[in-house]
């Protein structure tokens, strides 16, 4: 067993298959893997993201659960499970070599793709399914380094291969053509299931899925995951051009707010309300800003009342006019048009 180490999972199993070592090279981060070698030769790939032998056998209908159960049970602590398989008549030994193929180089795409990730070797470690397949460290590495290259000519986003798919609510054009494989992984895609989830839902191939997946991104079909920060970043929205220019403003006191004389008898009239802007114009006004010339903005205090608290005498005293008739006219009139709105 070695030491964890940041390094290049495929420069590293090179090394491994060059000295002709046993064991499990165990690689971290996400969504990682482990890649089993025999004497320099690798005999199997697992990954969380993608599917299994026994996921693909048992998903397919190959395979039934108890069927599968009852290898593992037999053959897990002597690392014979495929090779009861075979003797038992359950698969051919065809049949299982191209099932082991299919999923070790789904799961090698996985692990051995990053550039650099922790990485683990594990020495004289087996897999419980036995060696089946023999395989060519040099050839998984080429065959990791083609999935990648196709899957970027198709689109080069790798976040769908790993991110809950979601789809589109509202495809971008009128007709939209599918395939069979591509039809199910958007009928099953319910925004919580990954590709491995749908791969293994559908008893597909992991890189096989991946692939549909990212021709409906290209085709604009799938949401694509969003790109989060370190940290939050406060974002000022654009003004709009001809509205809202800062003007600088002086310091205002509350005692140079001008009054408005009370005339007895006779209540001020309150000024009109300016229109209201459009609430994607407005833009809130602090509490204390600075302004260009480096004064403060304070807004003036308004004089609050206790609420049952008596009016002012001044105000108080004599009982306001009633307004002339036009007003009355004007009233039913704004009264009239509310009810329309209704």
């Amino acid at each position: 067993m070695s030491a964890s180490k940041t390094a290049t999972p495929a420069r590293l199993l090179t090394q491994v298959s060059a000295d002709r070592q046993t064991g499990a090279l165990v690689v971290g981060g996400h969504p990682g893997g482990a890649v089993y070698v025999l004497e320099g030769r690798v005999i199997y790939a697992e990954s969380p993201a993608a599917p299994g032998v026994g996921e693909l056998l048992t998903a397919s209908g190959r395979l039934a659960g108890r069927t599968w159960q009852n290898a593992l049970d037999q053959g897990t602590s002597t690392a014979q499970v495929g090779r009861l398989l075979v003797e038992q008549g359950h698969l051919t030994q065809g049949e299982l070599e191209l099932c082991v193929l299919g999923a070790t180089y789904d799961a090698a795409y996985f692990t051995l793709a990053p550039t650099m990730a922790p990485v683990e070797f594990l020495g004289g470690a087996t897999h419980w399914l036995g060696p089946i397949a023999h395989i060519d460290p040099a050839a998984v590495n080429r065959e990791v380094r083609r999935r990648t290259k196709l899957l970027d000519d198709i689109f080069p986003d790798a976040r769908v291969d790993t991110a809950a798919v979601t789809p589109v609510a509202r495809p971008p054009r009128e007709r939209v053509t599918l395939t069979a494989l591509q039809w199910e992984l958007l009928v099953h895609a319910d925004g919580q299931r990954t590709p491995a989830d749908l791969a293994l839902l559908l008893g597909r191939a992991g890189f096989a899925t991946i692939q549909e997946l990212r021709r409906l991104a290209a085709l604009g079909l799938l949401e694509l995951p969003e790109v989060r920060a370190e940290a939050p970043e406060f974002v000022r929205l654009p003004r709009a051009r001809g509205t809202a220019v800062g003007v600088p403003r002086s310091a205002v006191r509350p005692d140079d707010v001008p009054t408005v004389p009370v005339v007895a008898g006779v209540r001020p009239a309150a000024p009109s309300p300016p229109p209201l802007p459009s609430p994607a114009l407005v833009e809130p006004v602090p509490a204390e800003e600075s302004t260009a010339n480096g004064t403060v903005y304070r807004p003036p205090r308004l004089a609050r009342r206790k609420p049952g608290a008596k009016l002012p005498k001044e105000i108080a005293a004599e009982p306001p006019q009633t307004h002339p008739g036009t007003d009355e006219v004007l009233l039913k009139r704004i009264r009239t048009a509310l009810r329309a709105l209704r």
